[in-house]
């Protein structure tokens, strides 16, 4: 449960920005899915719906997310899932249920960098971008990889291209988070390899994205090629432990969905 001792709707980025800095209490609302599941004191709750922010439109050859967009809406935008062959729909559309879905926000799921999230490793298998209000355009994979500091996420921004992607998860139950999630995409003879929910943030497996770069496996019927790829991603990888699933578990679920992840992409047309 949380406690919020104000809430206020701000009319611009700046005056968002201005009171999120004021104290360290001040927190950015995106949903609120989540939030209900912990213990926080929330001094100030910046809450963004007047600034325009739900939208998913093309522009520039990118895909432009406004943060405020919800995980509903990434599931069922036509702009967005005419490419990638729907692989970011795939990644939303088991999340608990439509209600949850179409309050929990993308910005939020992007700029927690939750381990559990399933958005964030099919974004990260895109070119993939986002817009901080301070921090500025960076790729996504840099952006997880920065320390958190207090900044309001803008936009999103995935590059329109030919990319072909696949997501794959494994759950105890439908609606469940994921033990673990997968997502490979490839432009050309380019692959890389997310894998998510081990159970922290999403990270490419660069060793075994690079191996089967390059390799023609659209033409080939060596499937050794894809097992040693598989491979190479559990071994790069360090897995976890929860109450879902032991370290070694979730590095053998890993080995099987990206070869599975893999395989499929290789269909995609």
């Amino acid at each position: 449960m949380f406690t919020m001792m104000n809430l206020v709707q701000p009319s611009t980025l700046d005056e968002a920005y201005e009171i999120l800095i004021k104290s360290k209490n001040n927190t950015i609302l995106g949903g609120c899915g989540f939030l209900r599941m912990g213990s926080k004191k929330i001094a100030t709750g910046i809450e963004l719906s007047k600034l325009n922010l739900n939208y998913i439109r093309e522009e520039g050859g990118f895909v432009e997310i406004g943060a405020y967009a919800t995980l509903r809406d990434l599931e069922t935008s036509t702009v967005l899932n005419k490419y990638f062959n729907g692989a970011v729909a795939a990644a939303v559309a088991d999340l608990i249920g439509v209600q949850f879905r179409s309050i929990v926000t993308a910005g939020a799921s992007v700029f927690s960098k939750y381990g559990f999230s399933d958005p964030l490793t099919a974004l990260l298998a895109l070119d993939c971008e986002v817009e901080l209000f301070k921090g500025g355009r960076m790729p996504l994979k840099e952006f997880l990889a920065r320390p958190y500091e207090k900044d309001i996420l803008v936009r999103i921004f995935l590059k329109a291209d030919a990319r072909k992607a696949v997501y794959k998860n494994f759950r105890n139950a439908s609606c469940d988070y994921s033990i673990l999630n997968v997502s490979v995409s490839r432009l050309g003879d380019d692959f890389r390899i997310v894998v998510g929910a081990r159970p922290t943030t999403a990270r490419i497996a660069e060793k075994a994205s690079a191996f089967i770069s390059g390799k023609g496996l659209e033409s080939s019927k060596d499937g050794s090629l894809i097992a040693e790829a598989a491979r190479l991603a559990q071994e790069e990888l360090n897995f976890g432990t929860n109450m879902r699933g032991t370290a070694e578990y979730r590095k053998q679920l890993c080995g099987v969905l990206v070869e599975r992840a893999v395989k499929e992409v290789l269909e995609c047309r």
